[in-house]
Formats: structure tokens, sequence, C-alpha cells
């Protein structure tokens, strides 16, 4: 099947019910196309996104129903693709993480106007990518897809294959071969297959891009490409839960981290859907992208003054954000720049000192995209770039215990001793 034309499987050919998305629609050129697992225009080229049919005109009555509804991202679904029904299916119902006031942090950075982390670590496997497969696995039952799959970076993996086994769905993951041996543990153990491909995530995605046009892949939903503009939805969560846990008040500042970009460019999508429905006031806000020094494509471009993203060989512990050629790369430049914001990057030594900061400030073991936020955050308050004086949430992705090698080396027992009184007195602890 082409992923440049209508479905043509009787599954897909018919009507499906995904609450209020009532089309795709081109990113570019704007060319629309029936609700079906493709995500490029076949005119231009561009991505596909979800065209909605959202409820207008009763902004405290869409507050009220969301306040009343479950605590997880399915209190939103009447703004996301999926069935009025979708918290009756068999899901992991991810989402509504903690939004932690960091008032030591903060004041370890000089922020004065308030800073939060929200921390999504708590998620069922333990990352953000259950929001976005939860949304996916939807559209995949509506077109009759039978396995499950995705290229990933590690958390993904994961979060597809526990969300099929959840489904009772089959599910084949591929990832690059040298990820953290967490991230390949978290992802083998739900029973699905698993496949190493001997490269980088860009040489994985090209081969599962090629599986979607080979007879192979016939019935497979490939969350991050074929169901995309599905998939992309469920990060405009992560928007509406921290307005929401702020008393339904954009921040002034967000700072999220950038893999393939499109987490930060839905954060945006989400918060301009707020305000288009009357849930938040229309007010300035800042949106600053995160990277790691050894994956910084996009970063380069913003310093440079350049609209083009320059493929790079990701070289990094932050492997959750090593991405060389991030797809949403030029919509982030966009954002970063409409909205006063900025795109920067951290060396690797930098992320594990963040890591160990929040955890040290705030009690929150951070993944290595997390070091990558909080480092970024940190260096963007030093140049000046950041206002401290204003609200800022800064996003941590993931859970360090995926990422324990970036921390393992430089951490460990204050001392070892004998169990005795004097041995603790000669360590020094008292």
């Amino acid at each position: 099947m082409s992923v440049l034309s209508a479905p043509t499987t009787s599954a897909s050919a018919v009507s499906v019910d995904l609450g209020p998305a009532s089309a795709l629609s081109c990113r570019e050129c704007g060319q629309r196309y029936p609700l079906g697992p493709i995500f490029a225009c076949a005119e231009c080229f561009g991505p596909l996104e979800i065209a909605y049919d959202l409820p207008t005109g009763d902004p405290e009555g869409l507050r009220s129903r969301i306040e009343a509804g479950p605590a997880s991202i399915w209190r939103y679904s009447e703004l996301l693709p999926v069935p009025a029904d979708v918290a009756t299916k068999p899901n992991l119902n991810p989402g509504w993480t903690p939004l932690v006031r960091a008032d030591r942090l903060a004041a370890e950075l000089g922020v004065t106007g308030g800073l939060w982390v929200k921390d999504d670590s708590g998620n069922p496997t333990h990352s953000f990518k259950d929001r976005v497969v939860a949304n996916a696995l939807e559209a995949a039952r509506a077109f009759g897809f039978t396995t499950l799959s995705c290229s990933s970076t590690g958390n993904l993996a994961g979060a597809v294959g526990a969300a099929a086994a959840r489904a009772g769905l089959r599910s084949c993951v591929f990832i690059p071969h040298d990820l953290e041996q967490g991230k390949v543990v978290m992802a083998a153990v739900y029973g699905g297959d698993l496949v190493g491909i001997e490269g980088s995530y860009d040489d994985v995605n090209r081969f599962c891009s090629e599986l979607i046009g080979d007879p192979a892949g016939e019935g497979w939903g490939f969350v991050n490409v074929n169901l995309r503009p599905y998939y992309a939805e469920g990060s405009k969560t992560l928007a509406f839960e921290i307005c929401e846990q702020l008393g339904w008040r954009i921040p002034d500042q967000l700072v999220v981290p950038i893999a393939s970009g499109s987490q930060l460019t839905k954060i945006d999508k989400g918060i301009r859907e707020l305000i288009s429905l009357g849930l938040v006031e229309d007010r300035p806000y800042r949106i600053f992208g995160a990277q790691a020094e050894g994956c910084s494509p996009v970063s380069r471009a913003f310093k440079d003054g350049h609209d083009v993203i320059r493929p790079v060989k990701p070289d990094t512990i932050a492997k959750s954000l090593a991405i060389g050629n991030p797809a949403d790369g030029p919509y982030v430049l966009d954002i970063a720049r409409r909205t006063g914001g900025a795109v920067e990057d951290v060396t690797d030594a930098q992320v594990v000192d963040a890591i160990k900061l929040l955890a040290r400030t705030e009690g929150i073991f951070a993944e290595t995209a997390g070091g990558v936020t909080v480092g970024v955050t940190r260096k963007l308050i030093e140049a000046g770039v950041l206002d401290p004086t204003l609200t800022t949430v800064v996003l941590n992705t993931g859970d360090g215990l995926k990422t324990l090698d970036a921390v393992a080396p430089t951490t460990g027992p204050t001392a070892i001793i004998r169990p005795d009184l004097d041995a603790f007195r000669e360590a020094g602890l008292v």
C-alpha cells in the first residue's frame, strides 16, 4: 500500500469513528484527505495532520466536562482523534501525570517567577510515549490493523509493546541495535517481537518506511509512520494538562526536548487549540527547544539563522533524542522564532550534571532527555535568554531507571564501612 495514496483495504475504506477527527489535512498546502493510514500529501509530500470538528461555543461546559473526566488523557477525548467511548476499551490510560512545583530547583537556577517540572515518568511504561501510542492504537483499531509496530530510540518500543499486549494485538518493533539495556529489556518483556537494526535510528526509520510498502507489512500499523497523524496528536495532551494544572493558564515559558520535533510542535498546537476554544486566555508564551550537543541539528540551524535542517550522525548519551534528521525540525524553528523562544544544546557532561541536580533538589530521577531540558534551562538562564522572573515549565519525558548507564560511572555509595559505630564515625558521616 502506498503511503501517499488513499487507503485501499476494505478495513480502512469504510467510515471510521475517531470522534471529532473529520479529515487529514496537509500542513504545507492544505490538501484534505479522508481519514486513513496515510501520512504524506500526494500533492506536495508535506506531512498530514488531523482536521477536527471541535466543540465550540460553550467553553464553560467543555471545561466542566473535562474536569469531570477520567484521570488520564481521555478527559480530553473531545479534542483528540479517538471515539467517545475510548476510556472503556482495553488500553493503558496514560496521562494526568504530576506537574511538580520545583522551588528548590528554582532556587538553584535563580528562577523567581515560578518553576514547574511536568514529570511524565509516571506514565504506564515510564515515558511520554504512552500518550502518543494510546492515540495511535485507536486509529489502528479503526483501520483494522492486526500488528502494532514502530521505529524507536527505545521508549516508544516499550510503549508499543505494552499497548499491544493490553489490546490483544501482535507487536513487532524495530530499534537501533546498541540501545541502553534497560530500554531493550522493557521493550522485549511484553512478549512481542523486538528487532535490532544495525545502524542509527534514521536507518531504522528508513527500513520501516520500506516495510510499509511491501506485502510483508500488510495489516501493520506503524504508529510513527503510517499512523503518525493520529499518534502525534497525543503530545497535545501535555499542553492540555499543563494549562489545566496551572488553573487553565498558559505558562510564560516552556522548555521541551527535541527528538523528531513532533512533541514541541504539538504542544504549540495544543495551546493554540485551547485558546481557540476559549479554555485559556490568549496571552504570549515562549517555547524553547532542547537538544544534546552530540545530536543538535535543530539547535545549529537556529543559531545559524537557517531554515533548513542539516542532518547529523548522532553521538550522545541522550539516545532517546538521537534523531539526526528530525522530520519536524523546520516547524520547531518556526515556533521558536514565532513565540520568541530559542533552541539550545548541552554537552553530555552537562546532561549528567542536570540529571543529578534535578534528583538532588526535587527527588525526580530523569532519564537523559530530562537532563537535556534541565541543562538547557540552566544554560538559557545563564545566557540571559530565558527570563527567570516568568512562569516556566520544564518537561521530563522519562524515567532515569531506563538510562542508568549515564549516571552510573559517577554515582554510588558515599562510603562502604564495617557494621559498627566507630567505622561510621571514621567515615565522617556524623
